[in-house]
């Protein structure tokens, strides 16, 4: 489209119109997990700010979540079709095909574009700028976002740096084709990654690197593994370094946030994101105390937590920041919209079921017994 009168063309700007988040039903508390684990509820507290986290029971798996978040948010936003879909998830169904093509087709969504995003706990701000550019692009009017993870089936549930941190979930957004003035808006993004340290964050065993290999992996390799101290210096500086570049590109200053929005990590790094860049930790949105990390689905769930509590108001200035394995990072901002009062934004399940799961029951077994092993 040609420059007209009223200034240069100006592409869609990718607004978010519906929200939903979803959790399994079943949970691990901080209690079970001190009577497994060397710890108790006041260790990990002081030190994660988490009191529980739910986890999926035998044979669900990422999909299963990201469908239920999928179409609570379809429904929030009114409608049946959109364009893509998009899944952000560190812990896909398989590792091939993608999870999406599948989410989509339960969705009813079959012969949508469909793809995933591997960017771990930074894919949720990663699926934001790659919808947004879809809809800028005009290959789409409507994208279906969800970020989905199932940390309890990669997370060796006797690792205690690991085991008391991350929980599974699912969130999920709706983007239409609007306006950048309009409430919902996301727009100036900041993205990086730094690939030198990819040994920070990783699970060695299962990709090509491995399976090139003679041999069987040990158990170790099979399960998820971070370096803590290390990931959290560089969350803190690269989480606050992105914050701070958003908002110099979209010429607000700090004082202009109403809500600080970062990945759900753990409360510590936070309050110390929230700390470094000068920001009141009342404004920081927190979940984590009630599901853990749950990964790329930490934001959206969230959201929907804040706005069924009715947290965020229509027309407040919104700051998402995220840092994951890779290493990856990535910020943007959002300008809240008005979401249906009606809409399930946030749901448990009615009844959560306050037991061991099936995978925290094998291997404590195992512990038990006397049986772990190392290989």
């Amino acid at each position: 489209m040609s420059p007209t009168a009223a200034g240069p063309y100006a592409p869609p700007a990718a607004v978010l119109c519906g929200l939903a988040g979803w959790v399994p039903s079943r949970v691990v508390t901080n209690e079970h997990l001190a009577r497994r684990l060397d710890t108790d509820d006041a260790w990990i507290r002081t030190r994660t700010g988490i009191r529980r986290r739910h986890v999926v029971d035998p044979g669900q798996s990422t999909s299963d979540l990201a469908v239920e978040a999928g179409r609570r948010a379809l429904a929030a936003a009114a409608t049946e079709r959109v364009d893509a879909v998009v899944v952000a998830t560190t812990t896909p169904d398989h590792n091939c095909p993608a999870t999406a093509p599948a989410v989509a087709a339960r969705l009813g969504l079959t012969g949508t574009a469909a793809f995933d995003i591997g960017a771990v706990c930074t894919g949720f701000v990663y699926g934001l700028a790659s919808a947004a550019g879809l809809i800028a692009a005009g290959v789409a009017e409507r994208v279906l976002l969800i970020g989905a993870d199932t940390y309890s089936t990669i997370v060796d549930p006797l690792d205690r740096a690991n085991a008391i941190i991350f929980g599974d979930g699912a969130g999920a957004v709706v983007l239409r084709a609007g306006h950048p003035d309009e409430p919902g808006a996301v727009g100036h993004f900041d993205l990086g990654s730094d690939g030198a340290h990819e040994d920070l964050i990783m699970v060695a065993a299962g990709g090509s690197r491995q399976r090139s290999r003679p041999g069987e992996p040990s158990r170790q390799d099979r399960h998820f593994a971070m370096r803590g101290k290390e990931v959290y210096r560089h969350a803190l500086t690269r989480m606050a370094e992105s914050a701070r570049a958003t908002l110099s590109r979209a010429g607000w200053k700090i004082d202009d946030v109403d809500h600080f929005v970062p990945h759900q990590a753990n409360l510590r790094i936070l309050h110390s994101v929230a700390d470094d860049l000068g920001l009141p930790r009342e404004r920081c949105v927190t979940h984590v105390e009630s599901v853990g990390n749950t990964g790329a689905a930490s934001i959206p769930l969230a959201l929907a937590d804040a706005a069924a509590r009715q947290a965020l108001r229509p027309g407040d200035r919104l700051l998402l920041t995220a840092f994951g394995g890779g290493l990856t990072w990535g910020s943007c901002l959002l300008t809240w919209p008005t979401l249906p009062a009606s809409a399930h934004l946030y749901e448990q399940p009615a009844h959560p079921q306050e037991q061991p799961t099936h995978l925290y029951d094998q291997w404590a077994l195992l512990y038990d017994q006397g049986e772990r092993t190392t290989s």
